[in-house]
């Protein structure tokens, strides 16, 4: 093990309370910075990781935090921001990215762990633009990095199938922008399996690795499919992109913003690979299809699932 004390930002998020186990399994000594720890229910976090307070931004603070450290890994991204100038993608991803660099250079921390996006630095989005930004710091710097580049993840307490069930379940109607865009769903586990892997693995220092999964799917397909699981007839309506566009410009002004104008922009991009990361690691990719179903909470009786695939989804 090359690594034993590993500081991680954006450990509260989807990807790290899957990853957190993880790594404390394999033996590894956990600090995960929060600025907000009163806010976390601590009862979660595995025996070997602990919370410390830290402003993720403050350079000083994360060059104490990382004073002693073996490696750091950086979780933390936003798909959405306030208005839409890129400047909120700006300061969550390429600012504190080069703060972070800064702060593993004066602490002596050599090894880090970044997650990026597939397709970054492509695009429209100010998305993809300020990931391709970010991963552009990383490259420039002088560390032991390595980047990761994952398609949409799916995965239990994700935030792609079960917003699109809430929203079915409560829509007869489902208007959907970009309804063509293409996705290669990948499988949480085996996000986290790329990260174990690159800390104990020196040849994965400086490479960049493409996760995705082994099945493609259109938005429009991945609906339906979901509302297939769930034994529910609703309509999928695909819209032009000038109507897209309205009902992103209008969703991004709902509680929660479930939707964007810069969330459109993303979809121009398929998020599918070309270099297969996973398999270049030695992992088996878990396909979308084996999963939906348990990760839905509808495991029927085989009479009701065949009940439900003659209904269909118009």
């Amino acid at each position: 093990m090359s690594a034993k004390r590993i500081v991680i930002l954006g450990g509260t998020g989807f990807v790290g309370r899957h990853l957190l186990p993880r790594l404390c399994i394999e033996g590894y000594e956990l600090v995960v910075l929060t600025r907000n720890r009163a806010g976390h229910l601590e009862r979660w976090l595995p025996p070997g990781a602990d919370f410390h307070d830290c402003d993720v931004y403050d350079r000083a603070a994360l060059v104490r935090a990382l004073t002693g450290a073996d490696a750091a890994i950086n979780l933390i991204g936003i798909l959405n921001e306030k208005g839409d100038s890129g400047h909120g993608f700006q300061r969550a991803h390429v600012d504190l990215t080069s703060t972070l660099v800064a702060a593993c250079r004066d602490a002596g921390v050599r090894r880090l762990l970044q997650m990026s996006a597939l397709n970054a630095g492509r695009g429209q989005s100010h998305y993809l633009r300020s990931r391709g930004e970010a991963e552009a710091v990383v490259k420039a710097s002088h560390l032991d990095w390595t980047l990761f580049q994952p398609s949409v993840i799916f995965g239990r307490g994700d935030g792609l199938l079960m917003r699109f069930r809430e929203l079915l379940r409560l829509a007869p109607v489902l208007p959907l922008a970009r309804a063509q865009a293409k996705f290669a769903p990948v499988y949480v586990g085996d996000v986290v399996e790329a990260f174990v892997r690159a800390l104990s693995d020196r040849s994965t220092i400086r490479q960049v690795y493409e996760l995705y999964g082994p099945e493609v799917i259109t938005l429009k397909k991945l609906v339906r499919k979901i509302a297939r699981v769930m034994g529910w007839r609703r309509w999928v309506l695909p819209l032009p992109d000038a109507l897209g566009w309205f009902q992103a410009a209008i969703a991004e002004r709902l509680p929660g913003k479930p939707f964007s104008r810069d969330n459109f922009r993303s979809l121009r991009t398929d998020s599918v690979g070309g270099i297969d990361g996973l398999h270049r690691l030695g992992i088996e990719p878990v396909a979308l299809s084996a999963r939906i179903e348990g990760l839905l909470g509808r495991i029927d009786s085989r009479q009701k699932r065949l009940d439900r695939y003659r209904a269909g989804v118009q």
